[in-house]
C-alpha cells in the first residue's frame, strides 16, 4: 500500500537531485557503477562483490510502481475498503495484546498507540503479509529506473550497511515492491537511523518481532517531527455556507478562528493548535481539522487519500465515532480525472503526472479554478467543474 517515499534524510529538490543522480543504461553497467561507488565510500571490495553478486532487474517491481490505481478511489470508498469492523476489532485486540510495548512507545517517543496500530494494519495487515519482493532487486531496479533514482539509490547503500552488520541478506531479505521491510514497512535508511531492538535480543528484527517493528516505527515518527500529546486529526461539522477557499492544507488557522466561522467538533473539544480544514470529498462530505502532527503523515506516505484514511483510522482505534458520510457531490471517474488534469495543465497549472489521482497539486488547481468560476472552492472536482472548464 505504501507510496514508499519516506526518505526524510534525502528530501532533496527532485529536479536538482535527478540531474545529479546516475540512472538508466545497461543494467549490468549500472550495477558496476554502484559497486565502484560503494568501494569509493570505503566498503570492502570483496563484501561489495558478494552483496551485488546475484542482483537482477525486477520487472514485477516496475509493474507495481506504475500500477497504483487504488489511490484513484475517493475517500469514502477508499476508507471503507480499508477499515472493516473486523480490522477495527483486530486493531483494538492487538493494542491490548501489546499494551506494554505501546506504553513504552508513548513514554519514549510520544506516539499514540492508534497511530502505529493503523500503520501496522494498513501496511502489512498486522504483519500477516509483508511482501515477497526481493528487497535488493527492487531497490536497485528503482534506482536504475529514471523516475525517482534520487530516492532509491541511497537506499541501496543503506542496505549494504545493514548487510555488513548482519541485518540484511541480498538473496533472502524480502518486503514490499519499493524496498520497505518488516511489519510497519521501513526502508533501509530509516532502519539504520531508527531501528530499535525493542525486545532486547540484540538484533533489530522488523519482520518477526512486533516489539522491534513498533518501537522502530515510533522512533521514526518522532524523528520525522511527531509532537507528544498532540492530536493529529479531528472530525468536525461545518456550516452549510462558508468561504470554502479557506479549506485545504495550505491554510492554517487557530481553532478560535475556525470556531468563529462555525466549525465545531463532533466529539470533545478543539485543540488549542493551528489547524487546517480538510474536506476529502468536498463541503458536503466528511470534514476534519488537521493538526500539526497530521503533516508528519506525509513524511511516511505522500498520498493524501492514504494519509487521511490512516489518520482517521487511528482516531477510530482510540474511540472516535464513525465519520458522518454526508452527501458528497458526484466525483469524477479515473478517465474524467485525467481529462481534468490535462485541462488544468493547458491552463498553466502544475498538476504533476496525469494519473487520474486527486493529489495535492490537482486539488490546489481545482480549488483555484472553482474560486475563479464562482463555484464552492472546496477542491473537490465534479462533472460540473469539468464541463465548465
Amino acid at each position: 500500500m505504501r507510496f514508499a517515499l519516506t526518505l526524510a534524510g534525502f528530501c532533496l529538490s527532485a529536479t536538482a537531485a535527478l540531474a545529479n543522480t546516475p540512472c538508466g543504461g545497461p543494467f549490468s553497467g549500472f550495477v558496476g557503477d554502484l559497486k565502484k561507488e560503494a568501494v569509493a565510500q570505503g566498503h570492502d571490495r570483496k563484501t561489495v562483490n558478494t552483496f551485488f553478486a546475484n542482483v537482477s532487474k525486477d520487472q514485477r517491481t516496475l509493474k507495481a510502481d506504475r500500477a497504483q490505481g487504488v489511490f484513484q478511489k475517493p475517500f469514502l470508498e477508499f476508507s471503507q475498503r480499508l477499515i472493516s469492523s473486523h480490522r477495527l476489532n483486530r486493531g483494538k485486540s492487538k493494542g491490548n495484546q501489546h499494551a506494554n510495548t505501546f506504553a513504552r512507545i508513548e513514554q519514549n517517543y510520544g506516539v499514540s498507540r492508534g497511530v502505529l496500530l493503523a500503520f501496522w494494519a494498513f501496511e502489512t495487515d498486522f504483519g500477516g503479509f509483508q511482501g515477497d519482493f526481493n528487497t535488493l532487486n527492487s531497490l536497485v531496479t528503482l534506482a536504475h529506473d529514471c523516475r525517482r533514482p534520487e530516492l532509491f539509490r541511497p537506499q541501496v547503500f543503506a542496505a549494504l550497511k545493514l548487510y555488513e552488520s548482519g541485518d540484511f541478506s541480498p538473496t533472502k531479505t524480502t518486503g514490499a515492491w519499493a524496498g520497505e521491510i518488516g511489519m510497519v514497512q521501513m526502508l533501509p535508511h530509516d532502519i539504520l537511523i531508527n531501528g530499535v531492538d525493542g525486545d532486547g535480543d540484540g538484533k533489530v528484527r522488523l519482520k518477526t518481532s512486533a516489539t522491534d517493528a513498533l518501537m522502530s516505527g515510533g522512533k521514526m515518527l518522532q524523528h520525522l517531527g511527531w509532537q507528544k500529546g498532540q492530536p493529529w486529526l479531528q472530525e468536525v461539522t461545518v456550516p452549510a455556507k462558508m468561504d470554502w477557499s479557506q479549506s485545504g492544507l495550505n491554510t492554517k488557522k487557530s481553532t478560535n478562528e475556525w470556531a468563529s466561522l462555525g466549525v465545531k467538533p463532533r466529539q470533545g473539544k478543539l485543540a488549542n493548535l493551528p489547524a487546517s480544514l480538510i474536506l476529502p470529498q468536498g463541503h458536503k462530505g466528511p470534514a476534519f481539522l488537521a493538526y500539526p502532527n497530521f503533516d508528519v503523515y506525509f513524511e511516511w506516505n505522500q498520498s493524501f487519500i492514504y494519509v487521511t484514511t490512516a489518520a482517521y483510522f487511528a482516531t477510530r482505534l482510540e474511540g472516535a465515532a464513525p465519520y458522518n458520510t454526508g452527501n458528497p457531490d458526484t466525483g469524477l471517474s479515473g478517465q474524467q480525472m485525467k481529462q481534468l488534469q490535462r485541462k488544468l495543465q493547458s491552463k498553466g497549472y502544475d498538476v504533476g503526472k496525469v494519473d487520474g489521482i486527486l493529489g495535492a497539486k490537482t486539488r490546489d488547481a481545482v480549488q483555484r479554478e472553482q474560486q475563479r468560476l464562482g463555484m464552492p472552492a472546496d477542491a473537490w472536482p465534479t462533472p460540473k467543474l469539468l464541463s465548465r472548464l
